[in-house]
C-alpha cells in the first residue's frame, strides 16, 4: 500500500438538500421525512498532499441517504465529481482524500460511506459570495445548487443565520455554519435524479490536515 504523505486543504463547503430549514442532519438529527438527497460542494482555497499542490481545485458530490447517518441508522449511497483541471497527481490525491483513504476527517466520514456510484472529472463551477450572501456550484446538465443566505423580520440588515459548535457537522468540529435556502437544488447524474428547490442550505468552511 502506498504511503499517504502529510497532507493538509482549507477551504470552502456548502450543501444543498431535500430537508426543511434548516438541515436536521447538521445537529446529529435524522433528515426530515428520514430521507434525505443532496449536493455537497468544496473548493479547497489552499492546499497541498505531500509536494502536490491543490490550490483551486473543486469537488462535488452528490449523496442520498436515510436514517440518521450520524446514530449509523444508514449509509451515504453517492456519485462524485473531480475537477477536470487537476493533473493526475492531484487527481489521484482528491481521490484519497475524498474517499477516506488519506485519514483526517474525511477518513472518519468515509465510515458512514456506503455504496459509491460512481467517479467523474468535470468543469465544476463554484463561487462563494465574499459576505455569504449567496452561493453556487454547477456542472452543466448533471448538477446545480444556488442559495441565499437566510433571513427574516427579525434579522439584522446584512447578517447571517450562524450555528456555532454543531453537533453533525459535515465538515469537521470548530467552524461557523451559515444557514440559507437553496432556490436550485437539482441533480441527473449516476443515477439519482432530483429538484429539491426551496429547501435547505448551509455553508462551513473546512480546514483538515492528515492523513492522522
Amino acid at each position: 500500500m502506498t504511503e499517504i504523505p502529510n497532507w493538509w486543504m482549507k477551504g470552502d463547503w456548502f450543501d444543498a438538500c431535500s430537508c426543511n430549514v434548516p438541515c436536521p442532519c447538521t445537529f446529529a438529527q435524522a433528515p426530515t421525512g428520514n430521507h434525505c438527497e443532496g449536493i455537497m460542494a468544496y473548493h479547497i482555497r489552499e492546499g497541498a498532499f505531500g509536494s502536490v499542490r491543490l490550490d483551486d481545485l473543486k469537488v462535488l458530490a452528490v449523496v442520498m441517504f436515510d436514517g440518521n447517518v450520524w446514530a449509523r441508522e444508514g449509509k451515504l449511497s453517492l456519485g462524485l465529481f473531480i475537477d477536470e483541471r487537476a493533473n493526475d497527481a492531484q487527481r489521484e490525491a482528491l481521490h484519497k482524500v475524498f474517499t477516506g483513504q488519506a485519514g483526517g476527517f474525511m477518513g472518519m466520514f468515509a465510515e458512514i460511506l456506503g455504496e459509491v456510484r460512481g467517479l467523474e472529472f468535470v468543469p465544476i463551477d463554484f463561487e462563494v459570495a465574499d459576505d455569504l450572501a449567496y452561493w453556487r456550484a454547477e456542472i452543466p446538465g448533471r448538477a446545480k445548487a444556488f442559495a441565499e443566505a437566510l433571513s427574516g423580520p427579525t434579522t439584522p440588515a446584512g447578517a447571517r443565520v450562524q450555528l456555532h459548535n454543531a453537533p453533525g457537522s459535515e465538515v469537521g468540529p470548530g467552524q461557523i455554519a451559515t444557514w440559507a435556502r437553496a432556490s436550485d437544488n437539482e441533480v441527473d447524474a449516476f443515477g439519482f435524479r432530483w429538484n429539491w428547490a426551496g429547501q435547505s442550505s448551509k455553508h462551513i468552511p473546512f480546514d483538515w490536515t492528515g492523513p492522522v
